[in-house]
């Protein structure tokens, strides 16, 4: 994971996020609808009066534009392993097939299934685009679905644990951001990834210990 992460270099800035390539984590900061590529972008429960408030960047991980395309890549690779497992029963049934391939084919399958789950599982909780509304009260965490399209998620600032007040450190590959009401768990990664706002960065996670 860490190899991947270094491996997506850092872009410029919005001027080239607004290529082809960035249709789908580009977005203007006010309406994920309005995203560039917005036909695969989803929002969970906008919080209401806030319809009209311009969300600001402060955060962003270049890499999750490359680990939606991973995702896709293993739902596809998944699909195709598993269609391929009737066929396979039905050549086995025919002697065209030996029983060691047939079940060669199935652990292919089982494997493939699995990693799908636990990739899917990270992947959906790992942050690509943090914003917060003008006001402050409301913090938008764009991360990836199952399918590894876009998907936006609303929660209260109030309800966001500050960093100082959990066990994780900002030195570590991974930190959590988590909830009061014990709701959704994200993962973000301050190694990585770049804080484009710091004033309003702080506001939502607190002053970040540096020290070792």
């Amino acid at each position: 994971m860490a190899v991947l992460l270094r491996a997506v270099p850092r872009w410029p800035g919005p001027t080239v996020w607004g290529r082809p390539l960035y249709r789908l984590w580009y977005c203007n900061g006010q309406d994920p609808r309005r995203c560039v590529g917005s036909r695969s972008v989803t929002s969970k429960e906008r919080p209401p009066g806030t319809e009209t408030e311009k969300f600001h960047m402060v955060y962003r991980l270049d890499a999750i534009r490359a680990f939606g395309y991973l995702s896709q890549l293993k739902v596809a690779q998944t699909a195709l392993t598993v269609v391929a497992l009737p066929p396979g029963f039905y050549w086995y049934s025919q002697g065209l097939m030996t029983l060691n391939s047939l079940c060669l084919a199935g652990g292919i399958a089982g494997f493939a299934l699995t990693m799908l789950c636990w990739m899917s599982y990270f992947f959906r909780r790992l942050v690509g685009i943090l914003y917060v509304n003008e006001s402050g009260t409301v913090l938008r965490v764009a991360h990836l679905t199952f399918w590894g399209w876009r998907q936006d998620t609303y929660c209260p600032v109030a309800d966001v644990i500050p960093l100082a007040e959990t066990q994780d450190r900002p030195q570590e590959l991974f930190v959590r951001i988590q909830q009061y009401s014990g709701k959704q768990t994200f993962y973000l990664t301050l190694r990585y990834g770049r804080i484009m706002d710091r004033e309003r960065f702080t506001q939502v996670f607190g002053v970040l210990d540096t020290r070792n």
